[in-house]
């Protein structure tokens, strides 16, 4: 669950990380109402959305005058910023951030991240930073140090290495940002650009904080924090409906359980030549009911021309829960899509029974290499 910048810079604030300050606005008109708050020579108008990459697109833009933040923000608002992230389609722009513009020094990089081997805070961090870092780091992946934030850890020593100006003073925010990875279930906190300014202090310049969503039952003053408002209506109802939905544009509707299976079967998928409308995870603790409202938001979609379902039951979900939530949602729905179903493990054989009794148009393939490669013929025109 990412959290936009603003909110981000917000939440690590409370840790005593400096940032530059700033307001959010949702109209050009409040953009320059708001920046006329703030104390600064300089504007920085940043549009808020949740893909990367926004400031080599042109989604951060720099004013003089509070007239100008109108200009920019006018600029941005209800827009489309298309980044190498996004997709060609790219995000819509509904807020942007106003705030007082920084003299820097020096731009580094840190991130906190939970090491998938260990199951520990991790420091990530370089002495180059910047909105060109990600591309320097994926031609160099040496750019990037990492240290185990373990009890004794000698972060100032480790800045020291890479050469951190002032070590000491940035051990103290890496050490504040520690404290609010783990306080607040992160999985991670970036900090990109980390700017030494020309008074020698330290500030975010810019932030990104993902909470651990299974998490947030222990956080509930964040759940207001957390909404995120870069989803799509589809992705959000999905959210509210116990189901992971990315939108992809493809013409695949993909019903999965498990994000495993789900990004498996969505890379067979491409592998097979066809293209994937989404990814889905449906969790443990989904319903028929909430089934069928996913499987809906594929059939309401016109660029969807078939169904691939894809499940192994077990655990906390059987494939005749699936199923049942397949069938209730082509009762409700005008559009009677092809399906092609792969069906393994848990009551396999009477979610079968429930597809053919309730006839639905459905091909039933015994592995899931067939099951894809059928669903890519039928995705091009295929009978």
């Amino acid at each position: 669950m990412i959290l936009s910048e603003y909110k981000s810079k917000e939440l690590i604030a409370q840790y005593g990380i400096a940032i530059p300050e700033g307001r959010v606005a949702t109209t050009a008109a409040e953009a320059e109402a708001r920046c006329r708050e703030i104390k600064s020579a300089k504007y920085v108008v940043k549009a808020q959305i949740g893909a990367g990459g926004r400031g080599l697109a042109g989604g951060i833009r720099f004013a003089a005058t509070p007239s100008g933040v109108r200009e920019e923000a006018g600029r941005l608002l209800g827009k489309a910023l298309v980044t190498n992230q996004t997709g060609t389609g790219g995000e819509i722009v509904g807020e942007v951030y106003v705030e007082a513009a920084v003299e820097i020094e020096r731009d580094f990089y840190i991130a906190i991240v939970l090491d998938p081997g260990s199951a520990r805070p991790t420091l990530l961090a370089s002495a180059r930073g910047g909105v060109e870092f990600e591309q320097m780091a994926r031609m160099d992946p040496d750019v990037v140090s990492s240290l185990a934030l373990d009890d004794g850890a000698d972060v100032a020593a480790f800045l020291d290495k890479l050469g951190f100006p002032n070590s000491a003073s940035a051990a103290e925010a890496v050490s504040a940002a520690a404290r609010a990875f783990g306080a607040n279930d992160m999985i991670l906190l970036e900090i990109n650009p980390f700017s030494l300014t020309k008074s020698g202090t330290w500030i975010a310049v810019d932030a990104k904080v993902a909470l651990d969503g299974n998490a947030m039952f222990r956080h509930p003053d964040l759940e207001a924090l957390s909404i995120d408002k870069t989803l799509s209506t589809a992705e959000r109802v999905a959210q509210e409906n116990e189901i992971n939905l990315v939108k992809l544009d493809g013409n695949i509707g993909v019903v999965v359980n498990g994000a495993g299976l789900g990004l498996a079967t969505n890379d067979m998928l491409v592998d097979a030549g066809g293209k994937p409308a989404n990814f889905m995870d449906i969790r443990t603790t989904a319903t028929s009911f909430h089934i069928a409202k996913g499987v809906e938001l594929l059939l309401e979609d016109p660029a969807v021309k078939l169904i691939l379902l894809n499940v192994h039951g077990g655990g906390m979900t059987v494939c005749d829960t699936v199923t049942e939530g397949v069938a209730f949602a082509y009762s409700r729905s005008q559009r009677k899509l092809p399906i092609v179903a792969r069906l393994a493990g848990t009551n396999a054989e009477w979610a079968q029974r429930i597809l053919s009794d309730r006839k639905l148009p459905v091909e039933i393939c015994a592995t899931m290499q067939s099951a894809v490669d059928r669903a890519v013929a039928i995705s091009k025109g295929a009978r």
